[in-house]
């Protein structure tokens, strides 16, 4: 095993921080999902990096440590210029809910960087939102948001675990514990550390839900079984319409499918790189 090391790479008007395993095989770059951070991938980091695999991961522009958004952006150009910084000319992305939508974007602006992707629990830019579970929590979101304070902070992180921890077909007592405290511990560190980047800037995107169709790479797309009817229709539309696409349904999971499921979903991971 390599050993890891982070660092920061310049982006436009900003910086990402990143950790790197330099090892062999096609890069892997892993994207963690809204208001989460480059350790939600914890394990499987560990565990690629274990295997001798060439392996990225950082935080998003507005997370982690990696700068507030202080105006437009771009996230697929962000990742390329970390991929550039790190002299890595080609990779695999493996992507969660908004790392799914950056992964897609990334694809379709910039098809020379990408070799594969893995696009579990997917956003597709787009495509709106309009479950009215996820609408009516969202909503619940923005007037925490608007309260202020620590009540408010508090409010709002548990309506993020009530759409994407718990999801549509649970209760908050049905989901682990511990699992549920984790996120609630980044998602907290998330808005108290970018929240004065809460609506500074709109990121361009790649409108990818009419081009699809566009996409030349072998594709995997994982969805939970009590995800949202949101995202579980996201999925569909790219296994349906993306020609190299193929799509799995793991049972267990809402949301957060690697960290919920990662006894299923490591392996279909594995399979897609050893394919490749």
């Amino acid at each position: 095993m390599t050993e890891a090391r982070t660092g920061t790479a310049a982006v436009e008007g900003g910086e990402l921080a990143y950790e790197v395993a330099e090892g062999a095989g096609p890069a892997v770059v892993l994207l963690h999902g809204g208001l989460l951070d480059r350790h939600s991938w914890d394990e499987q980091f560990t565990r690629l990096a274990a295997a001798g695999r060439h392996v990225v991961r950082y935080d998003a522009r507005g997370h982690g440590r990696s700068s507030t958004v202080g105006g437009d952006y771009a996230h697929p150009d962000d990742l390329r210029a970390l991929l550039a910084h790190l002299d890595v000319p080609r990779a695999v992305l493996v992507g969660l809910s908004l790392g799914s939508r950056i992964a897609l974007d990334t694809a379709l602006t910039h098809p020379g960087c990408v070799a594969g992707l893995v696009l579990t629990a997917p956003g597709v830019s787009g495509r709106p939102f309009t479950d009215p579970f996820v609408t009516h929590h969202t909503q619940r979101q923005i007037a925490a948001l608007g309260a202020g304070g620590e009540e408010g902070v508090g409010r709002f992180v548990e309506h993020f675990l009530r759409m994407w921890a718990d999801g549509p077909h649970r209760s908050p007592a049905e989901v682990d514990g511990a699992l549920r405290e984790r996120l609630r511990a980044s998602v907290t560190a998330n808005v108290l550390r970018h929240a004065a980047g809460f609506g500074a800037g709109r990121p361009r995107e790649a409108g990818a839900a009419d081009r699809l169709g566009e996409l030349a790479v072998p594709t995997l797309v994982l969805t939970g079984e009590l995800d949202g009817a949101d995202i579980l229709a996201n999925a569909r539309a790219v296994a349906d319409t993306a020609p190299h696409a193929r799509e799995l349904v793991l049972p267990g999971a809402a949301h957060m499918v690697p960290l919920e499921r990662p006894d299923l979903f490591e392996p279909e991971l594995d399979a897609f790189l050893a394919a490749l």
